[in-house]
């Protein structure tokens, strides 16, 4: 068995605009093509306005910004 690769961090962030848009990042507009600082600039929206998985999600979002390119 094989362990699947980690998403990259423009997948995570698209990904936490289409879970968490309306409830965590209803201050924020996705960019169409994020850089990390983007997808570092939504972590703490998450963390403060979304839930548990939303506080998950802005770590896995933080690994893959800071994850050898």
């Amino acid at each position: 068995m094989t362990a699947t690769p980690p998403e990259d961090f423009v997948t995570l962030y698209r990904r936490a605009f289409e879970e968490f848009g309306a409830s965590a990042l209803w201050s924020s507009k996705p960019v169409p093509d994020p850089t990390p600082a983007d997808a570092l600039a939504i972590t703490r929206s998450l963390r403060v306005e979304g839930n548990l998985e939303a506080g998950r999600l802005a770590e896995q979002i933080e690994r893959a910004c800071r994850a050898p390119h």
